[in-house]
């Protein structure tokens, strides 16, 4: 039985970006505090977190210092350094959840896809790929396009490189400059995303509690997160298969917390995984407002072994992301936010960045219905509010 107490658990997040920021506002209502270690002085989680080690997401002894001063770890980016963690975990006992070696597990593409493909998880075909001879097997064998992924670092669409023609290979092997693979191009009909919860284990049965979201519908452009509509335009029968795709994903996955799991949608309704992050997600933001509980507050009571909320839809819902529309780096200023304010539905998160960058992740809306709009309308309505704000 859980008894809070004042001043309440707390969470070391390793991270103090966006999803830092979010994960704070969640974990205060529950009496729950937060501090997190990032390299950027001021970051955007520290105006809700209790306080931050400014230091960079590799540095053990600030790591440790966290666990010391910490019930439980977690981390809201994937360049946090797994092996470090897990060395402060085993040195201090204070748990990490997800587990490190889930972290070692996504952090590499290739090992990941390998890993979920051994699992009987439905993926596209891919493989590792040396140089530019490899791509060109590759176009041979799956013909082209294929997608070429770096297998570390990439993120919000750095580090994919579509490969059109053979004639493209070495221009995106150079693009890449790293360990690579490459992916049979699928032809999708939509692009999906379940945000999936792992929670604690029944001591006595040996059951782990798990929560999935209601699927969403991702718009992606630049292969960056636009637009996550709730509930996604697919099937009953596809929505059942990702949910279904997303919970044997979870068996794979090493500890408590919230996993953001991408798919393509097949125009025969064949569900195939894309990524995983072992983390909140973008495309989960939308929860916030427009379901019962959020990706948040899911993530704070997964890992602290607390019983998980309830994943039911509010009301239709669409998410839009504020991205720095700026030819050049400039302190961050957002103009004509008004008629945001002025709608009814309507929901603004502004991430706190001190400085906007181009497609960089400012902030985001969330516009909700009553439950007789359509998504279509919600959708529309979403994107006027997005395009009529400016960055100044």
């Amino acid at each position: 039985m859980t008894t809070l107490r004042t001043p309440g658990p707390t969470i070391g997040v390793v991270g103090g970006g966006q999803l830092g920021r979010m994960l704070g506002e969640a974990a205060a209502p529950l009496g729950v505090e937060l501090l997190v270690l990032d390299p950027t002085p001021d970051c955007p989680a520290s105006p809700v977190a209790r306080d931050q080690l400014v230091a960079d997401f590799d540095d053990e002894d600030a790591i440790r210092r966290l666990a010391e001063r910490s019930d439980f770890l977690t981390f809201e980016i994937e360049l946090a350094d797994q092996d470090a963690m897990e060395r402060v975990s085993e040195e201090t006992g204070v748990p990490i959840h997800p587990k490190p070696a889930t972290l070692r597990t996504i952090h590499d593409k290739l090992v990941q896809k390998r890993e979920l493909e051994a699992a009987g998880i439905p993926v596209p075909p891919f493989r590792a790929v040396e140089d530019a001879d490899d791509i060109r097997a590759a176009i041979d064998d799956y013909g082209a396009p294929v997608m070429l992924k770096a297998r570390t670092g990439g993120y919000d669409g750095r580090g994919n490189v579509p490969v059109e023609s053979k004639a493209d290979a070495d221009a995106a092997i150079d693009a890449v400059a790293g360990p690579a693979m490459v992916e049979s191009f699928v032809d999708y009909a939509r692009e999906v995303s379940v945000i999936a919860v792992k929670g604690a284990t029944d001591a006595e049965t040996g059951e782990t509690e798990v929560a999935t979201f209601p699927v969403g519908e991702n718009v992606h452009r630049e292969e960056i997160l636009r637009e996550t509509i709730v509930p996604t335009r697919s099937s009953d029968a596809a929505r059942e298969r990702a949910h279904d795709v997303a919970r044997d994903v979870l068996d794979v996955m090493d500890g408590r917390g919230v996993y953001g799991i991408e798919f393509f949608e097949t125009d025969d309704e064949e569900i195939l995984l894309n990524e995983i992050a072992p983390r909140p997600h973008n495309s989960g933001h939308w929860t916030i407002e427009g379901a019962r509980t959020s990706q948040f507050e899911q993530h704070v009571r997964a890992v602290l072994g607390w019983p998980l909320g309830a994943t039911d839809l509010r009301c239709p819902t669409v998410l839009v992301n504020l991205l720095g529309d700026v030819e050049e780096s400039k302190p961050a200023a957002l103009a004509n936010v008004d008629r945001i304010h002025e709608t009814a539905g309507a929901h603004l998160h502004w991430y706190g960045k001190a400085e906007a960058r181009p497609l960089r992740k400012m902030g985001h809306v969330t516009v909700t219905g009553s439950g007789t709009e359509d998504v279509e309308t919600l959708l529309s309505e979403a994107t006027e509010l997005r395009d009529a704000v400016t960055f100044e």
